[in-house]
């Protein structure tokens, strides 16, 4: 490979080079910038209106506890809806929240209920937008450049925290907090003009109608119950965002009652970890290239818990902005490596709904993070309760032994659509109530042991792709001859188990029929349940 095209393929920016996504990203930068505007502007006024650590740090809980509520019915929406719709409903209802608090504020009638409450809004609007803003990603973007995508957002966002607080700090010490919340108000409009002009391409259903609610939420559970992959990245991200949260729950409190510094103080501290943001998403490509995802958590995850503990200790603010700049990067770091793990481990017909489960885990331990963290720095203090903080995100590395990211090749997600159209002579009615389906197999009795270690991968195959039940049996008659079984909800629910199956799948069946031994392949039944069957005559 050329110099000039390695310096490319390790370069941060190359996704920037889709327009859709250029256009989005520098729309969402400034909303972003727009959101950290607020965010100075919510924890300063509180801190003006209440001394008390917990009210303070349930400014963080009421912005992440909406998403731990609402991510779930969002995250199907997402996969339901047109992304694109449900992002501009969520835009338009974050418009009119930050347009209510500002007004309010500006009238000098906020106090800690409406803050909360207005908080709590915005927090809506972004859970309702979260799910279907992760699930766009890939569409805009080459898989192989998803990864730097991640990173391009997570910049983005950091960069904009870079720069939001610095310029809250501003608005807030020259025209007072309602400067801030109608700022952030005006920052919406960018994504919803970006958005309303994006003509996006509609997904092929294969013709079949579209999916119940419930249904859909079923299926995304039983994906999600049946993906080890996506669940270490949820044990992993959840542990370390519970821990970690004491950042954000304690940092007004330490700013402004533990080093003493106002608003333009608190800005510093918080530009300062959007600051190490930054340059972590510049540096990460070629880190990449020579660290595992696993190594590359362990090392962020230390210094994180370093620069908790630097927090912890600092007397003057600068080192507290040197502590921040290093948490910024170690705390993008591994959140970003887990979002591309949760992607990587994704195909499009669920992306919404998984993602949305990733975020009840994130925010989840954000909002109740934030709560425990402000309890405890009210009964110790907050520098002992950073301390514990640190100490918590390092035993939560304990769990890298059971839970591995590993790596996962992309293209295995890609639709394999091979199983062929079972042949009908009886009309399945497409809402009837069941469908078993069977397959035969015949294999040499002395590897039983190494078929039944490969069919558990099978079983979980079949049920990430929609199957309520699953079940193997053995010919009592016959050693060596083995039956699976496995059932779908409707004839529907079959057929969209057809679009489903992946090269992934592809592969987990290949290694199956290894074992078969007959000269004949493994035979497939399809069976109806009995009671909604229709018999039905078919023209020549």
């Amino acid at each position: 490979m050329k110099a000039s095209e390695t310096a490319q393929s390790q370069s941060p920016w190359t996704p920037l080079r889709q327009p859709v996504f250029r256009a989005l990203w520098l729309a969402a930068m400034a909303s972003n910038i727009g959101t950290w505007v607020h965010e100075v502007g919510a924890a300063w006024t509180m801190t003006s209106l209440t001394t008390s650590t917990t009210l303070i740090a349930l400014v963080q809980a009421s912005a992440t506890l909406p998403m731990f509520a609402f991510a779930l019915p969002a995250g199907v929406l997402a996969d339901l809806v047109d992304r694109r719709r449900v992002l501009l409903f969520g835009q338009c209802w974050m418009t009119l929240a930050a347009g209510g608090l500002a007004v309010t504020t500006a009238l000098d009638a906020v106090t800690p209920g409406l803050l909360l409450f207005f908080t709590a809004a915005l927090g809506c609007g972004l859970a309702f937008s979260a799910p279907a803003w992760q699930s766009i990603v890939p569409e805009l973007v080459d898989r192989s450049e998803l990864a730097k995508a991640v990173a391009l957002n997570s910049m983005g966002f950091n960069a904009a925290r870079a720069l939001g607080p610095a310029l809250g700090g501003a608005l807030l010490a020259l025209f007072g907090a309602a400067a801030n919340f109608a700022l952030n108000t005006v920052s919406f409009l960018g994504v919803l003009f970006v958005l309303a002009r994006w003509q996006r391409e509609p997904e092929d259903s294969g013709g079949l109608p579209g999916e119940s609610f419930s249904g859909a939420f079923r299926a995304g559970a039983r994906y999600v119950r049946y993906s080890p992959r996506f669940q270490t990245v949820m044990v992993r991200g959840g542990l370390f965002v519970f821990a970690a949260s004491a950042w954000w729950a304690l940092l007004p409190s330490m700013v402004r009652f533990q080093l003493g510094a106002g608003p333009g103080g608190y800005g510093l501290v918080v530009g300062a970890f959007g600051a190490g943001a930054v340059a972590a998403a510049w540096l990460l490509p070629p880190i990449r290239e020579k660290l595992t995802a696993d190594a590359l958590a362990l090392v962020a995850s230390v210094i994180f818990a370093i620069s908790l503990v630097a927090l912890a200790a600092a007397p003057k603010l600068w080192l507290a902005s040197i502590a921040a700049g290093f948490a910024g990067g170690a705390w993008l770091t591994v959140l970003s490596g887990f979002n591309v793990a949760a992607q990587s481990s994704l195909p499009g017909w669920v992306r919404g709904r998984a993602l949305s489960a990733y975020m009840l885990v994130f925010f989840g331990g954000l909002a109740f993070g934030a709560s425990f963290w402000g309890a405890v720095a009210d009964l110790i203090g907050p520098r002992l309760a950073l301390v514990g903080s640190a100490a918590l995100v390092l035993l939560g590395l304990l769990s890298a032994v059971r839970f591995r990211l590993g790596k996962v090749d992309p293209s295995r997600l890609a639709p394999s659509r091979h199983w062929p159209a079972p042949l009908l002579v009886v009309d399945p009615e497409p809402h009837g109530r069941r469908v078993l389906v069977t397959v035969e197999y015949l294999i040499d009795p002395s590897r039983a042991e190494e078929f039944d270690h490969a069919m558990q991968k099978v079983k979980r195959s079949r049920h990430r792709a929609g199957s309520v039940r699953w079940g193997l049996w053995e010919d009592a008659a016959e050693p060596g001859r083995y039956m699976e079984s496995f059932v779908d909800e409707s004839w529907v629910e079959h057929l969209r188990h057809h679009q489903r199956l992946t090269e992934q799948d592809l592969a987990i069946e290949e290694a199956v029929k290894a074992f078969h031994i007959a000269s004949d392949p493994p035979r497939v039944r399809h069976l109806l349940s009995h009671d909604r069957l229709r018999r039905w005559t078919r023209k020549p």
